[in-house]
């Protein structure tokens, strides 16, 4: 059922998390008790273990990972309290000054244990090997395996101390200031529905103002943006700055380390080879002609000569389907019951147990995420609910997160993450099969072509516009270390580079689009990040079609490979539901997915009578 919901969505201004939980109830107060605790702890382990892991059997070696898995999850309590406290107000110096007090004791105690991972890298392949082959290590033996294959990438321990010390004042700092400059942006806009009358205009969070560029009337596409451009004008040398000082920041660390390029780091955390990642990028953007294809198709919907950069999220229909946090959250979670009933329970307790902060807010950080927090507690939430269509998929999306870090609890807090490249297979399956039910109930053929578009369009926006983005990445990283400080001018044209070649002669890049680089928080915070979306994205529509081939026999196994959290490989996990990643031939029948999935498009705007 859609309705429309507004500012008097009760259920969605009552969607607010409850933090407690990671802290027993005890506030901001404890999180100074835990990370207390952990730094005495941390400087008992050093005396106890420092320069000793060579005299360790297995069951001394499963005696001290015990120990740091412990104080692992009381730095972790601490350091998500926070960190969530600060993303609904970043504007709170309150908030700012307990997160800057995590990173500054979280900093204290990972250099009290730095010894440890040198140490463990340092033994002999064999006798590490030895040891982990001893009883009761499964809960860390992938992790420790892991953490060897930085062995040439380590410093000395003194020099990871002052490094580790120095990010405080460095690479940490700028993120979080990254993060308050963007999420005090606000977009002067008319109010809903004047756009054309001349006078009053309002202030719109960033999210709530990009929300627009869905709406079927170009002008208040073309509005919208010039709005945005504007609003981002003012701080872009700013912006350019930071990202400037952490370009130079990253290529520092690189050649300390030894990385052999801007994206090594990131492969080697993915637990992914630089082949496999260039293969991928590879197939992609030779397949970019699918991402064109369908923008020529939706300047035909949409009835002008070629879109603008504005237009690419427009809907092709006049109906503006929204929906009601209450019904949203009734689909998603009838969606995820039927698929299992386990991942429908793990799902409603994020209802139940206000897990989800769902209204936008003032300073409340843009987008969506879900974060882990520790196996003992369920996780967290956040979205920034506008009631489109597509926030209903967000929902599920994120949702998809959180029950696979839910399953993967029981795998401690060593191997509850997995990389980043298979992430976003829950995800991304999760939401499809949310598609799947709001497409079947869409019996119309307009409404369907409408949502067919979405679809494509969030998969178009997930493989090709991440790796155009990791193009911009590689572009910007390479320039800064060849050619020195980049320029506002330059970034832009870096920018519009890499979305030009995705775009070809579709799409029109305005001159207003080449700032829209600045306000987007991978780059900053997490380089090299985009391209796991692709991978993601892709593997989990191979994984959707195996279900759909095989129906509810593959369930069991679905879970099985959700619940491994990040205790095996990759490729491993993937085997689990019968995909081979290491075929070079993967990437490009993903690809093929993506066009069946332009085909259907196709086939539905000629049902609909419009081409």
């Amino acid at each position: 059922m859609s309705t429309v919901a507004d500012a008097t969505d009760s259920d969605l201004i009552a969607a607010a998390w409850d933090l407690g939980p990671l802290l027993d109830g005890e506030g901001p107060e404890g999180v100074e008790t835990r990370l207390s605790e952990a730094l005495e702890r941390s400087q008992a382990f050093a005396a106890r273990y420092a320069g000793k892991l060579g005299e360790l059997d297995s069951a001394g070696l499963g005696e001290a990972m015990n120990e740091l898995a412990a104080i692992f999850e009381l730095v972790s309590r601490a350091g998500h309290y926070a960190s969530l406290r600060f993303s609904t107000d970043t504007a709170e110096p309150a908030n700012g000054a307990l997160l800057q007090l995590v990173q500054e004791r979280e900093t204290a105690i990972q250099t009290t244990l730095l010894f440890f991972d040198l140490e463990w890298a340092a033994l002999s392949d064999e006798f590490a090997e030895q040891l982990l082959a001893g009883e009761g290590l499964d809960f860390c033996a992938h992790h420790l395996r892991t953490v060897r294959r930085y062995r040439e990438h380590l410093l000395s321990e003194p020099e990871e101390k002052i490094l580790a010390e120095k990010s405080l004042s460095g690479a940490s700092a700028w993120t979080r200031l990254f993060e308050e400059l963007t999420s005090a942006i606000e977009v002067k806009l008319a109010p809903q529905g004047r756009e054309g009358e001349a006078g009053e205009v309002q202030s719109l969070a960033l999210d709530v103002a990009l929300s627009r560029l869905s709406d079927p009337d170009r002008d208040v596409r073309r509005q919208t943006a010039e709005a945005v451009s504007s609003a981002l004008a003012p701080g872009l040398r700013t912006r350019a700055f930071l990202f400037n000082t952490l370009l130079a920041d990253k290529a520092t660390d690189d050649r300390l380390r030894g990385y052999p390029h801007w994206l090594a780091a990131r492969n080697l955390a993915n637990e992914a080879s630089d082949e496999s990642v260039a293969a991928l990028i590879s197939a992609v953007r030779g397949r970019y002609e699918i991402a064109r294809r369908w923008y020529r198709l939706k300047a035909q919907l949409l009835g002008v000569e070629q879109l603008a950069d504005y237009d690419r999220m427009a809907s092709v229909t006049e109906d503006q389907v929204t929906y009601a946090f209450a019904d949203a959250r009734e689909i998603v979670l009838d969606c995820y019951s039927s698929f299992s009933a386990e991942l429908g329970t793990l799902a409603r307790r994020f209802f139940d147990e206000h897990r989800i902060d769902a209204p936008i807010r003032p300073a409340k950080r843009g987008g969506a995420f879900c974060a882990s927090a520790v196996p003992a507690v369920f996780p967290y939430v956040l979205l920034n609910y506008t009631s489109r269509r597509r926030d209903v998929l967000t929902l599920a999306h994120e949702l998809g997160h959180g029950v696979h870090f839910a399953l993967a609890a029981r795998q401690g807090i060593f191997h509850q993450q997995t990389p980043l490249t298979l992430a976003e297979t829950a995800s991304v399956f999760g939401e499809t099969i949310v598609f799947g039910r709001l497409l079947e109930e869409d019996s119309t053929p307009a409404s369907r072509l409408a949502l067919l578009a979405e679809n494509l369009e969030d998969t178009i926006a997930t493989v090709f516009r991440q790796v155009a983005m990791n193009s911009f990445e590689d572009l910007v990283h390479t320039n800064r270390r060849e050619h020195g400080e980049l320029s506002v001018e330059r970034f832009g044209e870096l920018w519009a580079q890499s979305q030009s070649e995705m775009l070809g002669d579709s799409v029109a890049v305005t001159e207003g689009y080449r700032s829209w680089w600045s306000y987007i928080p991978h780059f900053i915070g997490s380089p090299g990040y985009v391209y796991a979306y692709a991978y993601g994205q892709l593997l989990a529509l191979s994984v959707y079609e195996r279900y759909q081939q095989t129906g509810s026999e593959l369930v069991p196994r679905y879970l099985q490979m959700l619940a491994a959290g990040g205790s095996r490989s990759p490729e491993e996990l993937a085997q689990i539901v019968g995909i081979d990643l290491t075929d070079p031939g993967f990437w490009e029948s993903g690809l093929d997915l993506v066009e069946r999935q332009l085909e259907q498009a196709e086939q539905a705007a000629q049902a609909a009578g419009r081409v």
